[in-house]
């Protein structure tokens, strides 16, 4: 990537920063959607929705109720299986993250801003219990990921 390429990048990043509760957040990049799927599923969709979880970020029905029921395009949110649908999509089942987190954002480690941790522990962990540890599997999968990709 040239140098102007990757300024221009830093920039839109910078620019894309926006409050939440008076915290500083960018919405969840590609990276960070990367390393939730490697520890929610290493990537790999089982096509159904083992336990009511469905999709490689193991999306459960509630909280697609809570993203205004997206669905992929030219879908109706009404339609029987819309959100088993695009959970299993990846492209949709980024913007059912992406929505959430939105909504939803808050520092769980208390380290004063808003990174992919604290989403990917709202997304494991839930809003309201974020603030515990990621632990297990899916947090050594997500802490690996993590510190390959140098995310905080």
């Amino acid at each position: 990537m040239s140098l102007v390429k990757t300024a221009l990048l830093g920039l839109t990043t910078l620019l894309l920063v926006v409050l939440a509760n008076g915290q500083e957040y960018a919405p969840v990049d590609e990276n960070c959607l990367g390393c939730l799927c490697e520890a929610s599923t290493k990537c790999v969709n089982p096509g159904y929705c083992p336990n009511g979880y469905c999709g490689v970020f193991l999306i459960s029905h509630a909280y697609w109720l809570d993203t205004d029921k997206l669905v992929r395009p030219g879908d109706s949110n009404a339609r029987q299986g819309a959100f088993e649908d695009c959970a299993n999509d990846l492209a949709c089942a980024a913007n059912i993250i992406r929505n959430y987190m939105g909504k939803h954002a808050k520092d769980c480690n208390g380290d004063g801003v808003i990174t992919c941790t604290d989403y990917v522990k709202i997304h494991k962990l839930g809003r309201n219990a974020c603030f515990g540890p990621l632990t297990g599997e899916f947090g050594a999968l997500y802490e690996s990921c993590r510190s390959k990709l140098g995310l905080i």
